[in-house]
């Protein structure tokens, strides 16, 4: 690995940006980020610089956590604890791969049936046609909705 991420670089001097224009929410969403990129690198036998497809893997999960929280801040009736969430989900999606729409993924997921040969093998093919989709939708659309449009079509 070619030493440190171009997006945790962009991640730290954004950070310095936000916190000279006083912008509170994109200050902390950032530092939240990095101290989740810091954790990430850490984490296992022995520390390690994460690469940039790492980094957008850990804004991911985390962009995700943000919108089960605000989910769950709605059912709760806290709708300014959701805005929040909302918005730090918002600032992270910045630095996250543009998502794919679902024509996008349902194009990905008919190639890929042609592709592992299983039109017309049922829901025994959800394994193989899965392992062709997974790598072309990472970090770019959430992994229930590509199962779902998997099944759909297996179907």
């Amino acid at each position: 690995m070619g030493g440190m991420s171009a997006l945790k670089d962009r991640l730290r001097t954004d950070l310095t940006a936000a916190m000279k224009a006083r912008e509170e929410l994109r200050a902390s969403t950032l530092r939240m980020a990095l101290t989740a990129i810091t954790n990430a690198e850490v984490a296992g036998k022995s520390a390690k610089e994460l690469s940039d497809a790492e980094v957008v893997d850990v804004l991911s999960s985390e962009a995700k956590r943000r919108r089960e929280a605000a989910t769950a801040f709605d059912e709760g009736d806290r709708p300014e604890r959701a805005e929040r969430e909302r918005a730090e989900a918002g600032v992270l999606a910045d630095y996250l791969p543009t998502p794919l729409t679902d024509e996008e993924v349902a194009a990905i997921v008919a190639d890929a049936v042609v592709e592992a040969g299983a039109e017309g093998q049922g829901m025994k093919a959800m394994g193989r046609v899965m392992g062709l989709v997974a790598p072309r939708t990472k970090g770019r659309a959430d992994g229930g909705v590509v199962a779902a449009e998997v099944k759909r079509q297996l179907a």
